[in-house]
């Protein structure tokens, strides 16, 4: 099959990877559409020290064999990255995402999406409704993963929540938190990608030194630093009160050095680490059109190009970059 794959000389495009086998409960699934993430970038830049193999995890795909369960063969699917071994404490207590032996479809020794075919667990996979077109449901993961801020801390009406960051998980993170009543307020730096929150009644705001030094005056109750950046850190520190909630919603590529974990102590701050969420309640977002995040496509590219295509998900103002196999 043709796969875009990550070796010792970065990403090459290929013609003669191996096909995957369905092995005990896995499902064979065609890919139909493919989200190139902020975590492909850097990994591609050897984050974590890199990774070996297909890259890519969001997807929307149709399942061809599911040799243990059948009915899956035909659906349409989005997926949960990461299989645990299902033998170890995590797992058997239901936090198998958090094995230490787990595998995330391309992220960590698992090949990934940007291919024709892939395999996962049917365990982690979920059907797509007929009427949610695949620009939409290739969304599912990312805004999984923003819907789980909601699992971790209570929003609601009479709070004061801050996103910071105007990149593609901090505009999905708005989204949803615009559905909850909070009285939202987003900072970015680009005026168009901001400009897609129109409608949803969060304040926006454009960053600049005056402006955040008058938020830090009157900091919020929970701030969701989703910038993915050491400086977006120590900002949304300064935007959160205390006995607040800072939520690190990105990853970090770097360390935070020279942090003085005395500020925690002594405001009482709660740090909570976010990542991957639920599916159920991204899909009925999707179904229902509480959430359309289609206008956040800015490009598609052939799997020929994917190196493109990373390359231009990697650019400043773009937001999301898609790959048809």
């Amino acid at each position: 099959m043709r796969a875009a794959v990550v070796g010792e000389h970065g990403l090459v495009v290929r013609d003669d990877y191996p096909l995957p086998t369905a092995q005990e409960r896995e499902a064979l699934i065609r890919v139909r559409l493919a989200g190139v993430c902020a975590t492909d970038i850097e990994l591609l830049r050897g984050y974590k020290g890199g990774f070996r193999g297909v890259l890519g995890h969001e997807f929307v795909g149709e399942v061809i064999r599911a040799p243990a369960d059948p009915s899956w063969e035909g659906r349409r699917v989005v997926g949960e990255i990461n299989v645990g071994c299902g033998q170890c404490n995590f797992c058997r207590r239901g936090l198998g995402k958090h094995c230490r032996r787990r595998t995330s479809l391309g992220i960590i020794g698992r090949d990934g999406v940007f291919a024709e075919y892939t395999l996962l667990p049917v365990e982690n996979l979920h059907a797509v409704p007929d009427h949610v077109s695949d620009e939409a449901a290739v969304f599912a993961e990312p805004l999984a993963a923003a819907y789980e801020l909601l699992e971790q801390a209570d929003i609601g009406p009479g709070q004061r929540v801050t996103v910071l960051g105007d990149g593609r998980l901090g505009l999905l993170c708005a989204f949803v938190l615009a559905q909850t009543g909070c009285d939202l307020t987003v900072i970015g730096r680009n005026p168009e990608k901001l400009a897609l929150l129109t409608g949803t009644g969060a304040h926006i705001v454009l960053a600049s030194p005056d402006t955040l030094d008058r938020l830090a005056d009157d900091p919020a109750d929970i701030v969701v630093d989703a910038t993915g950046a050491c400086t977006g850190f120590f900002t949304a520190l300064r935007l959160v009160r205390p006995l607040g909630v800072l939520m690190l919603k990105s990853t970090f590529a770097d360390r935070v050095n020279d942090f003085d974990l005395s500020r925690l102590v002594v405001d009482e701050i709660t740090i909570v680490g976010s990542r991957c969420g639920p599916f159920a309640p991204a899909l009925a977002a999707l179904v229902s059109g509480a959430i359309d995040p289609r206008p956040l496509i800015h490009a598609e590219y052939s799997l020929e190009h994917a190196a493109a295509a990373i390359a231009r998900a990697g650019e400043k103002g773009v937001l999301k970059v898609l790959i048809r196999p």
